[in-house]
């Protein structure tokens, strides 16, 4: 039961290039079913850092 309880991290299958598989739009087929994920992404800017 405790292993039930544990919080599962997300993975992606190896040798995927995550970011061409992540910037991939959901069809319209896709949509309509429910098959899709929202994907947000969050870079931070280093190059100019506010003081």
């Amino acid at each position: 039961m405790h292993n039930r309880l544990k919080k599962q991290n997300p993975t992606l299958a190896p040798g995927m290039d995550d970011q061409e598989e992540l910037d991939q739009s959901a069809t319209p087929e896709e949509i309509e079913n429910g098959e899709y994920t929202s994907v947000i992404t969050l870079s931070y800017d280093e190059v100019d850092p506010s003081r």
